[in-house]
């Protein structure tokens, strides 16, 4: 089954269960992958979707930050609870043994010797950890295995 499917099964579910909450979040999902597929003329593959799913989890997360800031706890705990439902979404994420391991491959993949190597090694790695790293901490990964 692949991800849009799994929206529309689970949004399904969650009328039946009555939770309204997770119900407006995939809804929220559902139509922001729609909206792309309207101007696109197409059905998404998994990987589009990743990739909508992982900027609807970048808003929320930076919602959250800023609502932390400002000291909204009500709309910090929204936050929170939004990102808990998209997370069922995303990949399971690295950890960090692993984001090592598949840096320290594609450093040698690449040939990578120096920091000035850093625009190589980041771009044949990114697609390799998709949505299952943060670009930031895959920056830092790189800086430091390349210093």
């Amino acid at each position: 089954m692949n991800l849009s499917e799994r929206l529309n099964e689970d949004m399904k579910q969650m009328m039946k269960s009555g939770d309204k909450f997770a119900l407006s979040v995939i809804r929220m999902i559902r139509s922001s992958v729609k909206n792309v597929e309207i101007d696109q003329r197409r059905t998404l593959s998994d990987e589009e979707v990743l990739d909508i799913l992982t900027r609807e989890m970048k808003q929320r997360k930076d919602a959250l930050q800023e609502f932390e800031k400002a000291g909204r706890e009500d709309l910090a705990d929204t936050a929170k609870a939004e990102i808990e439902v998209i997370q069922r979404y995303m990949p399971q994420p690295l950890t960090e043994h692993e984001l090592q391991a598949i840096v320290q491959e594609t450093i040698q993949e690449v040939g990578a010797s120096s920091k000035s190597d850093m625009g190589k090694v980041m771009s044949a790695l990114m697609p390799k950890v998709k949505g299952r790293a943060e670009g930031r901490l895959v920056n830092e990964t790189v800086q430091r295995l390349l210093s």
